[in-house]
């Protein structure tokens, strides 16, 4: 499946926390108007309710993570 490059970029929450390279989590992300879940993975392990930012699209509904703190939200 190709990429889906509408995802790259946008913000999400972590349902299931990632286990890094031992395996995928799974993230609810904010896109084209509405939610959607993606299987996503990380370098690092993250857990549930993790704020993540989208990396790259793998394709077939899968996702690369890293944890995201919104500089605008910062203290």
């Amino acid at each position: 499946m190709p990429a889906d490059e509408a995802v790259i970029g946008c913000t999400g929450r972590l349902l299931i926390g990632t286990r890094g390279i031992e395996g995928p989590g799974e993230v609810l992300v904010r896109v084209r108007g509405g939610t959607e879940a993606f299987m996503a993975w990380s370098a690092e392990p993250l857990p549930v309710g993790a704020t993540v930012l989208v990396i790259e699209s793998r394709g077939a509904r899968q996702v690369d993570v890293i944890e995201w703190v919104d500089p605008l939200d910062a203290p």
